[in-house]
This record gives C-alpha cells, structure tokens and sequence, in this order.
C-alpha cells in the first residue's frame, strides 16, 4: 500500500541533520507494517496529479495556521476534498488534523487558552494515551461530518474520525523528546511562556503511547472498505 505524504511544512534545519523532515519522522513512526511511502512537498507547491496517486494520503504537521495566507492553502483544501469525496482515505497530524476540519467546513483558531507543550494524555473513548504536543492553534468547531474519536482538558477536538475515510489526530506520534526539546529551542523563544517550556522539559522523559497510535493510523489505513480508492499508479 502506497501512503502519500503532504508535507506541509518543514522541520528546523539544525534538526533535520540528526533526526530528518517531516516524512522521515512518519517513515520512521510506520515502519514495520508494510507501507510504500512517496512524499510531496505541498508547501513548496509541488502536488500530486491526482487524488489516486497513492492509496492513503498522511497530511503532516507545520508552523503555518491552517487559517492564514499561504498559496498553498487552497490548493490543498480542494485536494482534500477531491480525496474526502473520491473515498481515498486520510490521516491528518496536527496542522493535518486542522487543516482537513477546515477544508470540510470546520473550523480552526489560534487558541487562547495558549499552548500545549511536550507529553500530554488524551482521552480516547475511555483509553488515555500520552503523545507529544506542540501547537496553539486548535479545531474549535468540527465538520458536520466529523465524530469526536479523542480529548483533553485542553484541546476539545484532539482527535477526529470521518466514517473510514479520514482520521486525523492534534498530537504528534512523530515527534521524539529530543525533537520536542530542539523546537523550544529554536522557535519556542518568544513565543511559547518559558514556564510552560521548563514544565514540559520535566516531563521530556515520561513514557509515550506513540507506538500504540502508529499502530491505530495503520490500521486505519489498511482496515477494509466498501468504496475502494482507485489502485496507485506504478
């Protein structure tokens, strides 16, 4: 199965020496479980031809708001619903997750309650995961078409499933501790409360539940459907 990554924003370049960009991290995070992946720089402008040039799309996470003017915003939110329409499932991550809700008429905030930083637990339908965090911008009002699938204290749509089309998630599964621990270095100062950053580095090396969601967007992914995706092209 062919997994397309939209990669929608690019990791700090004194990172991606030691850890990679964004599809590396999901390579990384879906390894072992028998996907193909091909990425596409949708920041940058380069997209697929079309919604059936993979069988699953991954949509990653960015520094943009899904909300502010960037060319490659609209573009993107028309793919989204190309895909969302033509059945070729979907899985959002962060920005993704945000970015998915707005196209299909959600809607997305920065939010004012401020910051989620580090490993934060969620509520999955009565099961807690601990995953990394590291947005102020949240979906504050859901699709019609979108099913609450996880939330926190803070963040009330931290996860959303679509029937078996889409599901998308505001934590980051890809984000290690030491990759959390350069973003408050390189874009946390100014910005995020330096409180809420010497908090969260206490808790850099609390246990993750990120195996355990690799395993649920996989399964996702590979789960049966009654409308199947046209087959990726060679």
């Amino acid at each position: 199965m062919l997994i397309g990554i939209l990669q929608t924003g690019h990791a700090p370049d004194a990172l991606q020496a030691e850890m990679g960009d964004y599809p590396q991290m999901f390579t990384r995070l879906l390894d072992g479980y028998g996907f193909d992946f091909r990425a596409w720089a949708v920041v940058d402008m380069d997209f697929p031809a079309s919604v059936h040039d993979a069988d699953g799309w991954l949509l990653t996470g960015s520094r943009h708001g899904a909300y502010e003017d960037h060319p490659f915003i609209p573009p993107l939110e028309d793919f989204i619903r190309r895909a969302y329409g033509a059945h070729v499932p979907m899985v959002g991550i962060c920005f993704g997750h945000q970015i998915i809700a707005q196209a299909l008429g959600g809607r997305v905030e920065k939010f004012a309650g401020g910051w989620s930083v580090g490993p934060t637990e969620y509520d999955f339908g009565g099961e807690t995961l601990r995953l990394n965090a590291w947005h102020q911008d949240q979906v504050v009002e859901r699709p019609a078409a979108a099913a609450l699938a996880a939330a926190s204290d803070f963040c009330a749509n931290a996860a959303l499933i679509y029937d078996d089309r889409i599901y998308t998630v505001q934590a980051h599964p890809e984000f290690r501790p030491e990759f959390i621990d350069g973003l408050m270095r390189l874009r946390g100062r100014g910005v995020v409360p330096d409180a809420l950053m010497a908090a969260a580095r206490d808790r850099l090396d609390a246990p993750l539940d990120d195996r355990e969601l690799a395993r649920r967007i996989a399964e996702f992914f590979k789960r049966p459907r009654a409308v199947r995706a046209a087959p990726a092209k060679a």
